[in-house]
């Protein structure tokens, strides 16, 4: 039998991020060379290995934490050193940093023992510079041979890529069997009581790198935050952090800073993850929004290519340095790949929304020629068969199958568990598409900009097409489905997907109404967040990538929505479960976990690929927050609506640093809901509104 190639398991790694470089390795802070454990620069495993021993001995690991936003700190015991008393005397504390280019290792080796203490430190290392997809696909490369300079110095070399482990007072093990696994050595001799701090770092010089780490600080605020679910802070602090040592930009355009997607898998530009993650953080500035903007601008489609799925006015899907290809699938996407159905309305959207947020108009003025172009796109190359709707099908057989967010091979499943058939019409990248015509139509006539109109006609009969199309009779009454298939017929399972419709127009409060009440229902919501699939269906499985499974930005997004629309019970239900799961993952969210039910199990369980940190998992706190205090501004229009979600099921919450046209404003909302704002600029005038629980109503399907 021939043994599979299987994708490494994370979900027991510790990760330190400051990007391009991230690292991952065990609980005791060992990176071993197996699995996806190592030192990894803009898409090279640059470190394979960093195990560390003290007289030839593995350490005993006690614990672990945060260093700083970009550390982690493991404790460890040397047990059979110092005293013989059943209390240990010597410890062995590695703080491990993440820097843009490399990464620092600090080992403080303390003793408590009434004798001194003598031993040999040594760190062993590799090199593979394996690429990203080889070891994302269960892969490997032999390790490489390492060369000696100047004292306590290692170098690597290949593919453009040169790695330098420095150690200073280090002896160094290169000879022999040791050339490609070098060991670094101190000999450290301890008084009574004493201690001491050994040192070694790695530098990365890659100057064929699509991305690069920006300099400076990030560009949004980070508010002051009393909560009385205190869960909210931990989590927005964390968050926080995750999603400083993701910031990236282009390799020669550094003033323009995105997100990148995720470590370990996808820590580079992906247009629609970017596009989200900057969407969420808008109540923090629009600084990263309009960075994000530029970089997809500066790579918009302008050709007809089925070969990379380019076509005039696309917003790419993703940046590499080279291809990248998983062999045992088939999968093969060009360093600039453009499979995304629906990335070209989300920069629409978030052209619009940081307008609304406050954006600059001589921001905004540059990128117009760009929206225009995204918005031919919409009308000319996204419905290839004419019949209004927006679809998708790879034609080259080595793309993605699927191209909205849920991309995965297996992701659009009818009810029977059956696999539909592309060309494929999600749902949600209709309602996705309605958004961006009416608000592109809003900022052509904000800007004096033709062709308004024409984009309202547009959206308009796409309300119609969705209607006449999408409804199902479902188990809980009528529900839009996931999909139409090749043959136009509705792909019947009840997903998530729906939820991405809520506050896009395509539905009327009735019509969104009904799908919040689909998704509160127990076979959605019953575990720590929104089922990505019904467990009602037969596709439905807790460990499927898409197909049952929890993922934090779809359940922030979806919460989101209700919150803005005022499904007030919905969205509570949905963020305790974000909270809850936040609790047990040490507030680092991860990029999705099990969508097991909480009664069979008291606590997420982990998804063992998952990414952590993730961009959009991180960025979902902000729009958490947002919904808490029920910040929704138009600053063009002149007003700032207050619909807050906190009050008195989720408690007061207070926040001082949100920004609404890069002004720092205030906002309270009290134990009985009562919301004030205060900081705002004098042009706009807050429009306080409690939201009121609608109550579902019977959607008329058409006969």
């Amino acid at each position: 039998m021939i043994e599979r190639q299987l994708q490494p398991l994370l979900h027991e790694l510790v990760g330190v991020v400051f990007a391009p470089t991230s690292a991952l390795g065990d609980a005791t802070g060992q990176i071993r060379p197996t699995g996806v454990q190592g030192v990894f620069h803009a898409d090279a495993r640059v470190l394979s290995r960093a195990e560390l021993r003290v007289d030839e001995r593995e350490l005993e690991g006690l614990t672990r934490g945060d260093d700083g936003p970009h550390g982690a700190h493991f404790v460890s015991l040397a047990r059979w050193l110092g005293d013989p008393t059943p209390d240990p005397t010597v410890r062995v504390d590695r703080l491990r940093r993440a820097a843009r280019n490399g990464l620092t290792e600090e080992l403080r080796i303390v003793s408590t023992a009434t004798i001194g203490v003598r031993a040999t430190v040594s760190v062993d290392l590799g090199c593979d510079l394996a690429p990203i997809e080889v070891v994302k696909s269960g892969g490997g490369t032999d390790a490489l041979t390492a060369t000696t300079g100047q004292p306590g110095t290692l170098t690597w070399s290949g593919a453009g890529i040169t790695v330098t482990v420095t150690a200073p007072g280090a002896d160094l093990l290169v000879d022999g069997e040791r050339a490609t696994a070098p060991r670094l050595v101190w000999p450290v001799d301890l008084p009574p009581g004493g201690e001491t701090v050994l040192r070694w770092q790695v530098t990365v010089d890659d100057p064929r790198a699509v991305v690069v780490g920006p300099a400076g600080e990030p560009e949004w605020s980070r508010p002051e935050v009393t909560a009385d679910d205190r869960r909210l802070i931990r989590l927005l602090d964390r968050s926080l952090d995750d999603l400083r040592g993701l910031r990236l930009a282009e390799t020669g355009a550094p003033d323009d800073v995105f997100l990148g997607a995720g470590v370990p898998w996808f820590l580079t530009l992906f247009g629609r993850d970017s596009l989200w993650a900057a969407r969420m953080m808008l109540p923090l500035g629009t600084d990263l929004a309009a960075g994000t903007l530029r970089v997809l601008a500066r790579r918009q489609g302008t050709r007809v290519d089925p070969t990379t799925g380019e076509a005039p006015g696309k917003i790419l899907h993703e940046l590499r340095r080279h291809a990248f290809a998983l062999p045992d699938n088939g999968l093969r996407l060009p360093p600039a790949y453009y499979g995304t159905v629906d990335a070209t309305m989300l920069w629409i959207n978030l052209l619009h929304d940081a307008w609304r947020w406050g954006m600059p108009a001589e921001q905004i003025e540059p990128l117009l020629p760009h929206l225009e172009a995204a918005l031919r796109w919409l009308g000319e190359h996204a419905d290839p068969d004419g019949d209004g709707l927006v679809e998708y099908v790879d034609t080259t057989g080595h793309g993605l199958s699927n191209q909205g967010w849920k991309d995965s091979g297996d992701a659009v499943r009818f009810h029977d568990g059956s696999l539909a058939t592309a060309p494929i019409v999600l749902a949600e990248v209709q309602g996705y598409a309605h958004e961006a015509a009416v608000n592109g139509a809003a900022l052509l006539d904000a800007f004096g900009r033709p062709g308004a109109d024409r984009w309202r006609e547009h959206a308009a009969a796409l309300v119609g097409r969705f209607r006449k199309s999408f409804w199902v009779d479902g188990r809980h009454g009528p529900q839009p489905a996931l999909a139409l298939d090749r043959d136009k017929r509705p792909v019947d399972s009840l997903t998530s997907n729906i939820g991405h419709l809520l506050g896009t127009g395509l539905l009327d409060r009735d019509e969104e109404a009904q799908v919040a009440h689909l998704l509160t229902t127990d076979t959605m919501a019953a575990g720590f967040g929104l089922r990505t699939m019904s467990s009602d269906d037969a596709g439905f499985s807790p460990l499927s990538y898409h197909c049952g499974s929890i993922w934090t930005h779809d359940t922030a997004i979806v919460l989101g929505g209700l919150a803005r629309a005022g499904h007030r019970e919905a969205a509570l239900g949905l963020a305790d479960g974000l909270l809850s799961a936040a609790e047990a993952f040490d507030y680092r969210m991860p990029e999705l976990y099990g969508g097991d039910d909480r009664a069979l199990v008291n606590r997420p369980v982990p998804y063992p690929a998952s990414c952590r940190p993730q961009a959009w998992a991180a960025a979902g706190a902000v729009l958490l927050l947002q919904a808490a205090t029920g910040l929704y501004p138009d600053v063009p229009g002149g007003t700032v609506r207050l619909a807050p979600l906190a009050g008195t099921e989720f408690g007061a919450v207070a926040v001082d640093g949100l920004r609404v046209a890069d002004t720092p404003v205030h906002v309270t909302v009290d134990s009985t809901g009562e919301a004030t704002v205060t900081g705002l600029p004098t042009r706009l005038t807050p429009t306080p509104s409690l939201p009121t629980q609608r109550r579902p109503t019977t959607p008329s399907l058409p006969r």
